[in-house]
């Protein structure tokens, strides 16, 4: 097992950090990994961190629902239920900030979008890195799947590039995002969805918030730290939309890693609920946002 440790922020370039939160991996290897924040930009990150080639152990788990259909179990019901309603969602947002055309799905683990995409008509494309889903995704795509190896594209070749829930699994921030913005077309549409750090339910469950999901998580976004990340490879946010669900799910999750105090299904939904509520009348700070780019 080796680890790594970040020396400058990457949002920022700055050096200075301070120490947020220790939190507990609960669902694989019950260490505890550190989150430090960034002084100058604000920037929360999981630091140190397993090294690219030592992550792959924290994600062998039969209940990665995201990396296995079969998982099973209530939670993962629930995540199934979720996907089902949210699929369509997601594929009209793509039709209504996207010129219809070549998509490519970034961490597209058991491949559900894809061909919900493809079905649409759309062309698809699919990049995941777990053996495991990428045969999956394979099957139910019906064409090849890559490992990582975003060479293999043309520049400038995709009308949109989406990354579910992916972007703070990615240990070379920076590059991998520079590498996925060439592959867009000049007017093409780069949309993100992850957790936010700012949200009602992380600051209420703070350490057992489930969406950090240490290590699998190395990076803890907002909407700001984002949005300047974005900014730097010279991409602008065009819209930031909820992902309501989300808060249901995740709060689900962050009782059960406090099960020890928690209350149970009433607890979850009041907890879900009063995090939208509260985004909506304050700051649209949700558990979960899709950001929609484009280039400046």
């Amino acid at each position: 097992m080796s680890y790594e440790r970040l020396e400058k922020c990457p949002v920022c370039g700055k050096t200075d950090f301070r120490n947020k939160l220790v939190v507990e991996d609960k669902s694989v290897s019950q260490e505890s990994f550190a989150i430090v924040q960034c002084t100058a930009c604000g920037f929360q990150f999981t630091n140190p961190r397993p090294d690219a080639a030592s992550i792959g152990r924290y994600y062998e788990s039969d209940e990665y629902v995201s990396h296995n259909s079969a998982a099973a179990g209530l939670i993962n019901q629930a995540y199934k239920i979720a996907r089902f309603f949210t699929m369509r969602r997601k594929v009209a947002l793509l039709n209504k900030v996207a010129r219809k055309g070549k998509i490519l799905d970034y961490g597209c683990g058991t491949g559900h979008f894809l061909a919900a995409c493809k079905a649409n008509g759309w062309q698809v494309q699919g990049v995941e890195p777990s053996p495991r889903a990428r045969a999956e995704a394979t099957k139910r795509v019906g064409k090849p799947i890559e490992a990582d190896n975003l060479g293999a594209f043309e520049p400038s070749s995709f009308d949109a590039i989406t990354l579910w829930h992916v972007l703070e699994h990615v240990h070379d921030l920076n590059d991998t995002l520079r590498q996925l913005i060439g592959l867009l077309k000049p007017d093409g549409t780069l949309i993100i969805a992850v957790p936010n750090v700012d949200s009602p339910d992380a600051q209420h469950y703070r350490q057992d918030w489930a969406a950090y999901d240490v290590p699998r998580h190395l990076y803890h976004f907002s909407p700001k730290t984002l949005t300047q990340l974005l900014k730097k490879h010279k991409m602008q946010v065009q819209e930031t939309l909820p992902m309501m669900l989300d808060a249901y799910y995740v709060s689900m999750l962050s009782e059960k890693n406090r099960a020890e105090r928690g209350e149970g299904l009433l607890t979850v939904l009041r907890t879900g609920y009063h995090s939208n509520a509260q985004a909506a009348r304050r700051d649209g700070n949700y558990s979960s946002l899709t950001y929609v780019a484009k280039r400046k």
